[in-house]
């Protein structure tokens, strides 16, 4: 019997997967626990339908994050920053993942996730760098930051 897969079955098939088990595991155990229904036209025309919404929705979502890469790598787009330093330009204190998400946001109305960027440890010293941010599977930016002493 061909069935729809409705939910991941290890060993068996994942969601919306189309497959043919025995009938009576399909009756038995995949219909009554609601993790299978059967392979119809009605719910495959529903799958394939599902499949395109599913789609669609996933390259709205890469082209917002291609859309936030422009804007973060554009040469214009630099975080800036003062804060206090000793004389090797070293800082007094650092500037967190967290500070340069809240800044990023101030100054270019840019909002991204803390998490998603890829700094390994706080800035500590004056001048430029470049922190990696992953912004959807595939799509990577870098945001340039610009830490110049206070005073």
């Amino acid at each position: 019997m061909k069935v729809i897969f409705t939910e991941d079955v290890r060993g068996r098939g994942k969601r919306g997967q189309v497959k043919e088990v025995p009938d009576g595991y399909a009756q038995n155990f995949l219909f009554k626990k609601n993790l299978a229904k059967p392979a119809n036209s009605g719910n495959l025309n529903t799958l394939a339908r599902i499949q395109a919404n599913e789609k669609a929705a996933y390259e709205a979502e890469k082209a917002d994050a291609e859309k936030v890469k422009a804007q973060l790598e554009d040469d214009k787009t630099v975080v800036k920053f003062t804060s206090k330093a000793g004389a090797d330009s070293r800082l007094f204190g650092s500037i967190s993942s967290k500070k340069i998400v809240e800044e990023l946001e101030k100054q270019f109305k840019i909002k991204v996730d803390k998490r998603k960027l890829e700094l390994s440890e706080p800035v500590k010293t004056l001048g430029y760098t470049n922190v990696k941010v992953k912004l959807f599977k595939g799509v990577e930016a870098t945001i340039r930051i610009h830490v110049v002493p206070e005073g």
